[in-house]
């Protein structure tokens, strides 16, 4: 069923597929594509299934590693089926810009880390690994924004991290 598919929405979540995209961005977006590109999902075919049967029949659930990504998708701006990348970690959303995929927008829904360096919201916890992969997006023009659901009023993380250091 793969054709021209349009970027809605690149977004690290740890969690993945679960009910704020299925229930909050999918009808936000009217998406009918989920991209999850993640290493460890592409290579266990258990959480590959858990993943597909989790979402509704009508949006269609493609799974992808990192370093395959780039190269396995057409993308058309404006053009094509509206779809949403889904990444678990940072580091995975800066190399797949590296490897080629640019956007000009990351959206950070849920990142955890046992290696909190600084706690943005009560969702977004970043070690100093995660901070080094923002700023290097950054450098690079991408705006990162933290936003759980379309309805919140989406935080520019160089914004809150100047209100968290003063």
């Amino acid at each position: 069923m793969q054709g021209p598919l349009d970027i809605a929405l690149v977004r690290v979540d740890n969690r993945l597929v679960h009910g704020q995209i299925l229930e909050a961005w999918v009808p936000f977006l009217k998406a009918d594509c989920i991209i999850v590109v993640d290493d460890d999902v592409a290579a266990d075919f258990f959480r590959e299934s858990v993943i597909r049967m989790s979402v509704p029949r009508e949006v269609e659930v493609l799974i992808s590693s990192v370093t395959e990504f780039s190269d396995r998708f057409a993308f058309h701006r404006g053009h094509g089926r509206k779809t949403i990348v889904l990444l678990s970690t940072i580091a995975d959303a800066l190399s797949i810009h590296r490897f080629g995929f640019h956007y000009s927008k990351l959206n950070i829904g849920n990142v955890y880390n046992d290696h909190c360096r600084i706690c943005c919201t009560p969702s977004v916890l970043l070690s100093d690994d995660d901070l080094n992969a923002i700023s290097a997006l950054h450098e690079e023009g991408v705006l990162i924004e933290l936003r759980r659901v379309p309805r919140e009023k989406p935080n520019d993380f160089y914004e809150l991290v100047q209100h968290v250091k003063s």
